[in-house]
C-alpha cells in the first residue's frame, strides 16, 4: 500500500486485505467467544487481521525505532511504561510530577502499530508515523514472522517479553471477562478455556510458537532483539531495566544512578502496578473505539508470579507445562528454569 493515492486508492488496495481476512478460516470456539481467523499458523483477532497484513507490507522502520513485543497479558502494559520512562528520562524525569504516565494510560504513550492502521483503515496511515519523532516506540503482538520486512532490515531494536504460559492464561481469561460487552451471555468455563489454550487457539498463538520465533531472532541478532522474562524482570526490576537501556542505546551514566535513589530505580518505582493504578487515567480512562472501547482499569489486575496456583490444579499445570517444553523443545527455548 503506498502512502499516497489518494483516499480512494488506499480503500481500495485495504479491501484487499478484508477479502483476505474474511476468507481465512475462524475458529468454532473461542475463549470469551472472540472472534478469530487462522493465517499462517497463527490465530488473529478478526478486526485485527487486515490492519497486521496492512502493517506487514507496508510499514517503514527506522533503524532508530524499538519494537515491543509480547503476546497478550504477558506484561505489555508494565513494559511499555518501562521503556517509555527509560528511552525518554532526558525530556521526563521520572521524579517529575508533571510526567506523562502521571496522566495518560501507557497505551497512548506507546501505541500498538496494528492499532494505527486499524484507526486509520480509510487513510493512509504513513503521514502519521512518518511524523512521529524519533526514536519511534511502538508496540505488537504479532509474531516474529507477521512483521514487516523493514524491522530486521533497519536494524531497530526489538524487545520481546514472555510470561509462564500458565499465568497468561489466568490473566487473559480474566482479562477477556472483563472487558466482555455487557449482555454477551455468560463466559466461557475456565476447564474449556483451558483446553483451547492447550490447543493452541489464543489470539496470536499458539503462546509457544509466538515466543519460538522471537527467541530464535535474539539467539542469531542479540544486538537487536533482546528476550526477556517477566519472572526475571519481576525478581530484578532494577537490574533488568538498566540492562533494557543498555541494549536501547542510553544506558545510564554514572551521574544519573549517583545520588538518592538512582534513576533506575526511580522509574521502577514510577512503573509500579500500584502507583500506574492509582492515576486516572488508568483507573477511569478508556481504551479503543467504538465496539472495542473498554476501561483502562482492565488491564492491572494483580501481575503476580504464580497466581495460576489459584486457578488450575496440579494435573491441569503439569499438563499444559508439557504441551509447551515439547512444543519449544526445537528452538532450544525452556520455559522451565533459565533457558
Amino acid at each position: 500500500m503506498a502512502t499516497g493515492g489518494g483516499e480512494d486508492g488506499c480503500t481500495n488496495i485495504l479491501s484487499k486485505y478484508d477479502a483476505l481476512a474474511s476468507s481465512l478460516p475462524s475458529s468454532e470456539k473461542a475463549i470469551g467467544d472472540l472472534r478469530l481467523r487462522k493465517y499462517e499458523g497463527f490465530w488473529y483477532l478478526e478486526h485485527l487481521l487486515a490492519p497486521t497484513l496492512a502493517m506487514r507490507d507496508t510499514f517503514v522502520a527506522r533503524p532508530t525505532d524499538i519494537i515491543l513485543a509480547t503476546t497478550p497479558k504477558s506484561g505489555t502494559t508494565w513494559l511499555k511504561a518501562l521503556v517509555f520512562c527509560v528511552v525518554h528520562r532526558g525530556r521526563h524525569a521520572p521524579a517529575d510530577e508533571r510526567h506523562p504516565l502521571l496522566s495518560s494510560s501507557p497505551h497512548d504513550a506507546v501505541p500498538f502499530l496494528h492499532s494505527i492502521y486499524e484507526n486509520h483503515l480509510s487513510a493512509p496511515p504513513g503521514p502519521l508515523l512518518e511524523e512521529m519523532p524519533s526514536p519511534r516506540i511502538l508496540a505488537v503482538h504479532t509474531p516474529f514472522t507477521a512483521l514487516p520486512a523493514s524491522v530486521p532490515e533497519s536494524a531497530c531494536r526489538v524487545v520481546y517479553l514472555c510470561r509462564d504460559p500458565k499465568d497468561v492464561l489466568v490473566s487473559l481469561y480474566h482479562y477477556i471477562d472483563k472487558i466482555r460487552p455487557e449482555g454477551s451471555g455468560t463466559m466461557t468455563p475456565f476447564a474449556e478455556a483451558f483446553d483451547l489454550f492447550c490447543d493452541g487457539v489464543v489470539a496470536f498463538g499458539p503462546m509457544w510458537d509466538n515466543m519460538a520465533g522471537y527467541w530464535k531472532e535474539s539467539v542469531a541478532r542479540p544486538e537487536e532483539v533482546m528476550f526477556l522474562r517477566y519472572e526475571d524482570l519481576k525478581e530484578d526490576t532494577v537490574g533488568t531495566v538498566r540492562r533494557l537501556a543498555a541494549f536501547l542505546g542510553c544506558p545510564f551514566t554514572d551521574e544519573e544512578e549517583a545520588g538518592g535513589s538512582g534513576a533506575a530505580a526511580e522509574i521502577v518505582a514510577l512503573c509500579s502496578m500500584d502507583k500506574m493504578r492509582s492515576v486516572q487515567a488508568n483507573r477511569d480512562g478508556t481504551h479503543g473505539n467504538g465496539g472495542s472501547c473498554f476501561k483502562n482499569s482492565a488491564f492491572f489486575r494483580k501481575g503476580e508470579v504464580g497466581d495460576w496456583k489459584a486457578h488450575m490444579t496440579p494435573e491441569m499445570a503439569r499438563r499444559l507445562d508439557a504441551i509447551v517444553e515439547e512444543k519449544l523443545r526445537e528452538s532450544g527455548l525452556s520455559m522451565i528454569g533459565n533457558p
